[in-house]
């Protein structure tokens, strides 16, 4: 018996009820198929009058229709398509609605990242713990040694931390002493893993210097010129020790460090072991033998930003008070810079922009009568390092904007309310200098450089030193008389020396090849290329072999003799000038440093096996040469820009570019996002006047 599935009946209700199944045989198939095809044909009416699109047949397998139109379906999903706001709206007011459609896009996207923020909060503040944490006991309680038995600093308290530490400790031991511009720019450019490093300086933060001038009225904050050593630092898995460096065995290879006590209530000092020295110190102002710089403020740090800044909004708040008498109002508006280079130029520059701008606009207008802003320069021109053309622009910017450029005048005095010049007459020499006074609320000193007392303590202890400014250092930046490949200096507390005299034996020696006792033309062209090589600093003052060979050649006999030789070495090291003090050069050379350390730490495993501690930099490496990439300078809402005899100055573009080179420098992009936001800052709602 075969039992026969019949098709669903649809009810009116909605509630399908089969049939109710019957016998099957062949003299009922075809009541049964006529049967079944009424009740399809019923079915499939009743669906095609709910939905007309779509017939009964459709959803039967042997009568289905093999697809659907995809051009109809497109249709239908945008006939059905969801818009914001509704396309007649959308046709008849077009710009409205693009303007609706910004807002919910701008709110849909301040929800997005809001939401993401709050995501990455809620992973970032959550609770750490760190249980058990190894620790050497040497770091604890040093051991006493030296010549002074003092503790020796051989363990880091988080050498045991974890196993890439742990590996670090037998590593070639690199103690940087600084943290400025040559300290970080050789800890970006060392391998990560290549050294156990270890950075001494008394400050916390390495500060972007150019613009401290802009710090000092409020253009810039202060936070965001200044990054953490710690997190420079960090990039190579190194040591930071808050302290200053005193003194240097050279024997034993151990830094004299003075750090603070317990409590902060004394110092003590201790031994800083190291296997590579590198002192990037910088240098401290010059004096210059003048009485009373008690009195002057310095811009070399940011405390001296910060102490300038509360100098400049006191002495204004007092000159506003009714209770100043006007004697009394006109010393304390007078503010006096001594030295007419960079620093000097443009915190005259950021003063004078800040008097015109705000001052003018939030304090009594009695007091923009009564500002003066005075510059006071030794040489015929302020920034005399520049070009003619740029000097005389920032002059002339100078004048327009009311500073007063005082030239070939020098400081005899500072009192605590005056500023006693000496000023030279350019066009008479034999003249006596005319004595002059200038009343003074506020005097900064920004005249020239001087040593550190570290760097005069390695002076002394070393001999052949006799620059008065910095430590001598050889085209390697290796320091002269000290260890070879041991210590090193950079930045401004060192100065590449030229010691041609000194090599001269040697050069003749090696020179010399047919050992007659004097130089042909082709000898010459020999030496003059081993030169350029070795001494890269005078590599200018031989660019034109053959001219230079004439003119020592007195008896013009197309050689030179020993003494003629002696005699251009003795005139060419009166030429050739060491490299600025800037912070382009100490970059550049901390660059360079790291690029030869590198370069070593892939050989120290082979030295080491060889017994070789101490490897000569020639063998593997090239001397320093100085790239020059201009030099800029801010001269009150513009800038001027000079290289190698290219002058640009003046104008918003010259600014902009000024800006721009000095956001591209920052160490970080945190610091990035802060200057940036401090100019827009400034451009919108001026500066920050308060004192704190």
């Amino acid at each position: 018996m075969i039992r026969a599935r019949l098709p669903i009946r649809p009810s009116r209700m909605g509630i399908h009820t089969p049939l109710r199944p019957i016998h099957s045989s062949p003299l009922l198939s075809f009541r049964q198929s006529s049967t079944k095809s009424s009740s399809t044909n019923t079915l499939s009416s009743s669906l095609s009058t709910r939905n007309p699109r779509i017939s009964f047949n459709f959803f039967l397998p042997h009568h289905r229709p093999a697809s659907i139109s995809t051009s109809s379906l497109i249709s239908r999903n945008h006939s059905r398509a969801f818009s914001i706001p509704s396309k007649s709206f959308n046709a008849r007011y077009p710009y409205t609605s693009l303007l609706i459609r910004l807002g919910v896009s701008s709110v849909v996207g301040l929800i997005v990242l809001t939401s993401v923020i709050l995501f990455h909060d809620a992973f970032t503040y959550s609770e750490r713990h760190v249980d058990r944490v190894p620790c050497n006991p040497l770091s604890l309680k040093p051991r006493l040694g030296g010549k002074k038995n003092l503790p020796i600093l051989e363990v880091n308290l988080d050498d045991e931390e974890d196993d890439t530490k742990k590996a670090m400790k037998d590593k070639p031991r690199l103690v940087v002493i600084g943290g400025g511009w040559g300290a970080v720019a050789l800890l970006q450019s060392l391998p990560a893993h290549a050294y156990n490093v270890t950075l001494i300086s008394p400050s916390t933060y390495f500060a972007f210097t150019p613009l401290l001038p802009s710090a000092c009225v409020g253009t810039v904050e202060v936070r965001s010129l200044v990054e953490p050593l710690r997190k420079i630092i960090a990039r190579v898995r190194g040591h930071y020790l808050m302290g200053s460096a005193e003194d240097l065995d050279m024997t034993e290879r151990l830094v004299e460090v003075e750090v603070p006590k317990e409590g902060g209530t004394g110092t003590m000092r201790c031994y800083v072991p190291y296997d590579k020295l590198v002192i990037a110190i910088g240098s401290t102002t010059n004096n210059h033998g003048v009485k009373g710089l008690e009195h002057c403020f310095q811009l070399k740090t940011v405390p001296d930003a910060q102490m300038i800044r509360r100098k400049i909004m006191g002495n204004l708040e007092l000159a506003a008070l009714p209770t100043t008498t006007p004697e009394e109002r006109k010393k304390l508006l007078s503010f006096v810079v001594c030295g007419g280079g960079p620093t000097g130029v443009e915190f005259a520059a950021e003063l004078a922009d800040m008097m015109a701008e705000d001052v003018l606009k939030y304090f009594p207008k009695l007091l923009s009568n009564e500002v003066k802003v005075t510059v006071v320069q030794s040489r015929d021109h302020i920034l005399n390092t520049y070009s003619e053309k740029i000097s005389q622009y920032a002059e002339k910017r100078f004048a327009r904007n009311d500073v007063d450029v005082v030239i070939n005048a020098r400081v005899q005095e500072v009192q605590p309310d005056k500023v006693i010049l000496s000023i030279k007459n350019p066009k008479d020499k034999d003249a006596k200098p005319e004595i002059k006074e200038i009343d003074a609320g506020f005097v900064l000193w920004s005249t020239g450089i001087a040593m550190q007392p570290f760097t005069r303590r390695l002076v002394e202890l070393l001999p052949n030193q006799y620059h008065s400014k910095a430590v001598e250092v050889d085209s390697y930046l290796r320091v002269q008389g000290a260890p070879q490949g041991t210590v090193y200096a950079l930045g401004d507390a060192a100065t590449v020396h030229a010691n041609l005299i000194g090599e001269l034996y040697e050069l003749w020696d090696k020179f010399d090849a047919n050992k007659d006792g004097t130089l042909d033309y082709e000898e010459w062209q020999s030496m003059v290329k081993h030169i350029r090589k070795t001494y890269p600093l005078a590599s200018k003052a031989f660019a034109k072999m053959k001219d230079v060979f004439e003119e020592y050649d007195k008896d013009k006999d197309d050689k030179l003799t020993l003494n003629e030789v002696a005699t251009m070495f003795l005139e060419t090291s009166k030429k050739v000038t060491s490299y600025p003090a800037t912070a382009q050069v100490a970059s550049q050379q901390g660059k360079y440093l790291g690029g030869m350390f590198s370069k070593l730490a892939k050989q120290h495993d082979t030295l080491e096996k060889n017994g070789i501690k101490d490897f000569s930099d020639e063998a593997y490496y090239h001397p320093f040469e100085y790239f020059h990439l201009g030099s800029l300078a801010y001269i009150g809402n513009s800038a001027v820009f000079d290289y190698e005899g290219f002058s640009l100055a003046g104008g918003l573009l010259a600014m902009y570019a000024w800006r721009s080179i000095y956001w591209s420098e920052q160490t970080s992009m945190r610091t990035r996002m802060l200057l940036m936001l401090d100019w827009v800052k400034r451009g919108i709602f001026g500066r920050d006047l308060s004192k704190f």
